[in-house]
């Protein structure tokens, strides 16, 4: 059963927390892992750029020109793609479609993965108590700075935490989150995952 090291906000360790072998002990595969981030970054993607075909550019409605007897090439619109000003052939849309289907046990599993890695390389902390009687981002900023953590830093939570969010919002590569909303595509960025005490069993319960 693997085992992480629990800390207080002074930096201290105060003990250690047995976790699950189901979400916390399973072999990582990058191949699986790696496919799940392809999937959810690929679902988050916004089209932004749309050109407009022959049929949405305003204009054009006569014929340029009679079709026989100009000597010219005939053509029936000014706002073909032949011609500048007309619609773009074969241009990027905004009914694109970027979605990649995973199921919904995969991404689980390489939740798993990822988190399993972490705690085997001590990138997996847990804090036994969140300080949130000051709502200040100096004191955030404080207890984060104390902890064995690397430069890029997430704080899962088992519940909504809105003072912490307040706290920790303004500090640079710090961010808050709870059981319920983790993914693989956003932990990879992050060098530690801290979880609070009560977040191992609300995960474990979650994905029981």
């Amino acid at each position: 059963m693997p085992q992480v090291n629990v800390y207080n906000v002074k930096g201290e360790k105060v003990g250690q927390a047995e976790l699950s072998d189901a979400h916390f002990g399973v072999e990582p595969k990058l191949n699986l892992v790696h496919e799940v981030v392809v999937a959810q970054e690929a679902n988050a993607r916004n089209t932004v750029a749309n050109t407009k075909i022959r049929g949405e550019v305003s204009g054009g409605g006569k014929k340029p020109w009679r079709q026989k007897g100009t000597g010219r090439a005939r053509h029936g619109s000014i706002r073909s793609p032949l011609w500048k000003g007309g619609g773009v052939t074969f241009g990027p849309r905004a009914n694109r479609n970027f979605s990649v289907k995973i199921n919904r046990k995969t991404k689980q599993k390489a939740l798993f993965m990822l988190l399993s890695d972490r705690v085997n390389h001590e990138q997996l902390l847990v804090l036994d108590t969140l300080p949130v009687e000051v709502v200040k981002t100096t004191e955030a900023a404080k207890w984060i700075k104390q902890l064995p953590v690397g430069r890029r830093v997430i704080i899962v939570t088992a519940k909504s935490n809105p003072e912490l969010v307040r706290m920790t919002r303004n500090i640079p590569n710090v961010r808050v989150t709870t059981v319920n909303a983790l993914h693989v595509a956003e932990l990879v960025n992050y060098q530690t995952i801290l979880f609070e005490k009560d977040a191992i069993d609300a995960f474990e319960q979650l994905y029981k």
